[in-house]
């Protein structure tokens, strides 16, 4: 076999490893979209997962201010590199298993390439982290979505907003949350949030949950 051959033998074997180490984070870009789901490239900016910024060379289970790990991804010895978030992009389940994620795997390599590529680009500063669409401030919001009053009776809760209208819900379609958040509502201002389906849903959401069940009155009105 002569020289020329013998490098081609080799290179086929190791240049797909390399492509897929480099990557190209311009692709990677638009595949993150899917993850920005439920993942923020912004320091401290945790969703449903934790924020992904500077992952790389942190321990997994380790974002600092994210309650949500499972205890599998916790006590894992994982460090992410190139090579770790590979096999975890492929197969989350079997990477580390019992872990929370619902992610099912990307089976592409060079999209999983071209992914890693972008999160390191964004952890070492190489590219800014996008903007994803924030939280909304519910501090701010108009007297038409603060809620003065919560009534229960029978199978119905009857909101009362700031400019006294009342609304009532099928109780299945109303549901209370709290968002402790810097943009969340001001102490015993509850916000109604919208939740489509024609406006027979909707969401109360409080500022701790303490204030949910000293808020809503169970009462029935005189026919």
């Amino acid at each position: 076999m002569t020289m020329q051959r013998s490098f081609a033998a080799v290179a086929a074997l190791f240049f797909p490893i390399v492509a897929l180490a480099a990557g190209d984070a311009g692709r990677g870009a638009e595949a993150f979209r899917a993850c920005a789901r439920c993942h923020s490239l912004v320091p401290g900016e945790h969703r449903t997962g934790p924020s992904l910024s500077a992952i790389h060379g942190r321990r997994a289970g380790t974002a600092e201010g994210f309650q949500r790990y499972s205890d599998a991804l916790r006590k894992s010895a994982v460090m992410w590199n190139e090579k770790s978030l590979d096999a975890w992009l492929h197969d989350p389940a079997a990477f580390i298993p019992g872990n929370a994620m619902a992610f099912r795997g990307l089976p592409d390599a060079r999209a999983r390439g071209d992914l890693i590529a972008y999160l390191r680009a964004v952890s070492e500063g190489k590219i800014s982290a996008p903007k994803t669409p924030g939280l909304p401030d519910l501090k701010s919001v108009d007297a038409g979505q603060r809620v003065r009053a919560v009534r229960h009776c029978r199978d119905t809760y009857h909101v009362t907003l700031g400019e006294g209208r009342v609304y009532p819900f099928w109780e299945f379609n109303l549901r209370f949350k709290t968002d402790s958040s810097p943009q969340g509502p001001r102490k015993g201002e509850p916000v109604i949030v919208g939740a489509g389906m024609g406006g027979d849903r909707a969401q109360v959401v409080f500022a701790s949950p303490a204030e949910i069940s000293a808020f809503i009155h169970n009462e029935c009105e005189s026919p």
